[in-house]
């Protein structure tokens, strides 16, 4: 195995310091690695936050399910619970930064990684700033760099703007252009709200959308999480849970139901140039196709791991299906059932005893 001057040894890699990347690096320095040179954490952001610091302006900490307390420091000790309207971009960086300096977790940024290769031994990480070799990988780079727009016929042949809930800032932007919202999911009604505020819209679903007038409590995250977590151990791709938990119903949506943009059409057939045709014949002009359709795992850099199986998934396993069944030295939070900020707390814990296990050669 070659080295240079800008190799690095060390025993686990973890790229991504969202919440399931800080998760696991606490849990590695409390087996007794150390920074930097038992493990490293790569985050390729130049300051703390995760996907958290990218979120639109007027995402509040009211408006989401909740952020999980990190292990070893509440949420509450950096962000008191008289600002849940504070902007969640600010406040969910502020909480990442202390939790990173409480417990000097070194964190290199911006750091990005093009691609892990596997070996005998060790992975190889290359990176911007050199080469990292690693006897355990943890991946957690959660999803934010994959947006998802599905296919339709005819998608390239529209003349007006595509946006995807990633490009979103603010509705001003939308003013007088009439704007179809494809999506049933949380953001897709808070954004459709926003939207229609300042300009027409069409709101189209695949499916019912399922709204939850309950509040979101622990066992409905737990049924959530058996949801995804029964997919990838078969190794299919992790599915949505909002069918599970529902979209909840808030001031905010009773608001939008009573202006009536949240009347929705099922999802049109085809794509033209000046707007969207169904199957039926019905045509609706549109200036803009805003895509609230999600987004999927960002793992290409995993790519020559050969990781996923004929049908594009990866199969899991593990107590909490983190570790990679065909690769045991790898984990992936963030993935599947750890997808969410309670889901990776626990499974950061769960992959760091189990990778460590499986390195050292003793059961976990």
């Amino acid at each position: 195995m070659a080295s240079n001057p800008q190799d690095s040894m060390v025993d686990v890699v973890v790229i991504g310091a969202g919440q399931a990347g800080l998760s696991a690096a606490f849990y590695l320095q409390k087996s007794g690695l150390e920074p930097n040179d038992g493990f490293v954490v790569l985050d390729q952001s130049e300051r703390p936050g995760g996907a958290w610091q990218h979120r639109w302006p007027s995402l509040t900490l009211e408006t989401v399910n909740g952020v999980s307390d990190l292990p070893g420091l509440k949420f509450s000790d950096v962000v008191p619970v008289e600002q849940s309207s504070v902007h969640a971009s600010d406040a969910v960086p502020r909480y990442y930064e202390a939790f990173e300096e409480k417990f000097d977790l070194r964190v290199q940024r911006p750091v990005s990684v093009s691609v892990v290769c596997g070996g005998e031994e060790r992975f190889r990480v290359e990176t911007d700033r050199g080469i990292y070799w690693a006897r355990g990988l943890i991946n957690a780079t959660g999803t934010w760099e994959k947006p998802f727009i599905p296919y339709y016929p005819g998608i390239d042949t529209f003349r007006g703007r595509q946006l995807h809930t990633k490009d979103y800032n603010t509705a001003d932007e939308f003013r007088g252009k009439h704007t179809i919202v494809v999506g049933g999911g949380i953001s897709a009604v808070q954004l459709i709200d926003e939207i229609s505020r300042v300009t027409s819209t069409t709101w189209v679903t695949r499916s019912e959308p399922v709204f939850r007038d309950a509040p979101f409590d622990p066992e409905l995250g737990r049924r959530a999480v058996a949801l995804v977590e029964d997919r990838v151990r078969r190794g299919l791709p992790p599915g949505s849970v909002v069918s599970v938990t529902g979209i909840p119903v808030t001031e905010q949506v009773r608001d939008a139901r009573s202006r009536g943009v949240l009347d929705r059409k099922p999802a049109f057939a085809r794509i033209e140039p000046d707007g969207v045709r169904w199957k039926d014949g019905t045509f609706e002009r549109a200036d803009i196709i805003f895509w609230c359709t999600g987004f999927r795992s960002s793992l290409d850099h995993l790519a020559p791991l050969g990781l996923r199986g004929q049908g594009g998934g990866i199969t899991m396993s593990g107590r909490l299906a983190t570790q990679v069944a065909a690769n045991p030295r790898v984990h992936l939070i963030g993935y599947g059932p750890s997808a969410s900020t309670i889901g990776a707390n626990r499974a950061g814990r769960a992959a760091v005893k189990e990778l460590l296990a499986t390195i050292d050669g003793v059961n976990p």
